[in-house]
């Protein structure tokens, strides 16, 4: 059984609980959140101990620990934790840093804590997502033409009113906050990015973009586009995925990529694999953590993949 520590009890947080809690073979044995009544809840909603301050984690026998803190803290906190903490192994929440500058920095000084860095990306463990990943890569699809990506969100103003959400120093915008995931998604289908123009907005007075428009084209020569906004009307709107290829048209969409609207590929019959969550964050998290319970490390992006990532989403944050 792997003891895990989630340090940050916030937002996220819950969706951590959910999948640990409902995965065989990893428990939450400590909590920490610097504001008590937030630890102490979280203490109390997973039963176990929680502290304020993450250094106190050390000794407590943790083999992970995942950092769930504010975007921009998350280079702060994993090298902390690496250097300070004794667990062998830290998952981090996205985005892993908002520049490329501070990923190389926590790279280097996990590496050399002689820790193991596990960033999150939990997309691509969802099931249409590979699904679309091995048609690629398998080229039973042929040339890949056109993607039209959009992330069509409502983050209210009461959400703006949390102390770090919408801030340049630890929110990055709604690529960063909120398509993060999506933006990783095209660099997993696509590869290395060529050539970006693209525009944002800030039309709700905060310090970060709240809209993005972007144009794209891959090393590939694959073109495409990725809308994403936080400012939909009431609630969140829509989530969809269209891939233009050779030898096929794919359309998926829902909260988080949950189901295939549209198929028509060369040779084979659309896939019953169409799923529900009651959430925008997919199932992804829980097969993270069945990976970590399995000790199934080689399923984590490596480093390279990351860097390459972290690259694409600072080109096209304009």
């Amino acid at each position: 059984m792997k003891k895990i520590g989630l340090v940050g009890c916030g937002r996220i947080s819950k969706r951590h609980i959910e999948a640990i809690t409902t995965t065989p073979g990893v428990e939450i044995a400590y909590v920490c959140d610097k504001r008590e009544d937030r630890a102490k809840a979280a203490s109390e909603a997973v039963n176990a101990p929680y502290v304020t301050d993450y250094r106190e984690l050390n000794g407590k026998g943790l083999d992970v620990v995942s950092v769930l803190t504010p975007s921009g803290l998350h280079p702060r906190h994993v090298c902390a934790i690496a250097e300070l903490v004794d667990a062998p192994y830290i998952v981090c929440e996205k985005p892993l840093s908002l520049t490329l500058r501070e990923a190389y920095e926590v790279f280097r000084r996990v590496e050399k804590a002689g820790k193991v860095l596990l960033p999150v990306y939990q997309n691509r463990y969802n099931p249409l997502v590979k699904l679309i990943k091995n048609l690629i890569d398998s080229g039973r699809l042929g040339t890949i033409y056109q993607f039209v990506c959009n992330v069509l969100w409502n983050r209210n103003d009461e959400y703006y009113n949390i102390d770090w959400h919408g801030t340049r120093e630890f929110d990055g915008g709604v690529l960063y906050t909120q398509a993060s995931h999506y933006v990783d998604m095209c660099h997993f289908f696509f590869g290395e990015l060529a050539f970006s123009r693209g525009l944002n907005g800030s039309l709700r007075n905060l310090e970060t973009p709240d809209s993005v428009s972007a144009v794209l084209q891959f090393k590939s020569g694959t073109i495409g586009t990725i809308n994403a906004t936080v400012s939909v009307y009431r609630t969140n709107y829509l989530t969809e995925f269209t891939l233009i290829a050779e030898k096929g048209t794919i359309r998926l969409s829902g909260t988080n990529l949950n189901q295939i609207d549209f198929w028509d590929v060369e040779g084979m019959e659309k896939p019953d694999m169409d799923f529900k969550i009651d959430h925008q964050y997919g199932k992804g998290h829980n097969t993270m953590y069945e990976y970590i319970a399995q000790d199934k490390w080689e399923m984590f992006p490596s480093k390279e993949d990351i860097l390459s990532g972290i690259s694409l989403m600072e080109k096209i944050s304009y």
